[in-house]
């Protein structure tokens, strides 16, 4: 399953499984986030509720009410390792800067390049999306197409490094969508970038 925009966020952090038996029960448990953010998921059963607010926190849920209880890892590993074994990795952030009035990275950039580039080694059938934007400057036809160079531009470094071209999606959206608020006409640096999401 591919979820870019995290609209499915605690179905991925919380496992479920149905138990087989003579009555169906069905356990919840809510897993920790890999960078260690809180993250919670309400569970409900008819009229009752109950809340997961911490890692391996689990409700089974049954005839009855659901009943809380706190898991273990050993018992998530026991119990779903082959499941979680079969989840693809979790999308990844890149942010690259560019040289004003250019599809040239700066040289911060160029290192986090190669940290991406690290990051899709690990992955066995890696999918790009990269998102070209501008600063404030000039007019929106002119960064336009710098927003779409710029993407392009990254886009070709990927396939070069060997990514297949169907794998990576690119576009430019120009001076729309600022990281930093700015008036129109001025430059800043921050804005001047290229997104991009590995999955």
């Amino acid at each position: 399953m591919r979820d870019s925009r995290g609209a499915r966020r605690c179905v991925l952090w919380a496992l479920v499984a149905v138990l087989t038996g003579c009555a169906a029960n069905e356990r919840i448990i809510l897993l920790p986030e890999k960078d260690g953010r809180p993250t919670s998921v309400v569970v409900r059963q008819g009229d009752h509720e109950t809340v997961l607010d911490r890692p391996y926190a689990a409700a089974e849920l049954s005839l009855a009410d659901p009943w809380r209880y706190d898991a273990t890892p050993e018992e998530v590993r026991s119990a779903f390792g082959a499941a979680l074994a079969a989840q693809p990795t979790r999308a990844t952030h890149f942010t690259l800067y560019f040289i004003e009035g250019s599809d040239d990275l700066t040289e911060d950039s160029k290192v986090i390049l190669e940290g991406m580039f690290a990051d899709l080694a690990k992955r066995a059938i890696p999918d790009v999306l990269v998102v070209g934007h501008t600063d404030a400057v000039g007019s929106d036809q002119y960064n336009d197409a710098l927003a779409t160079k710029r993407a392009q531009a990254v886009r070709a470094a990927l396939i070069a490094r060997g990514i297949p071209a169907e794998d990576v999606v690119a576009f430019g959206r120009g001076k729309r969508e600022l990281l930093v608020p700015t008036p129109d006409g001025f430059a800043e640096p921050r804005n001047r970038r290229v997104e991009i999401v590995v999955r």
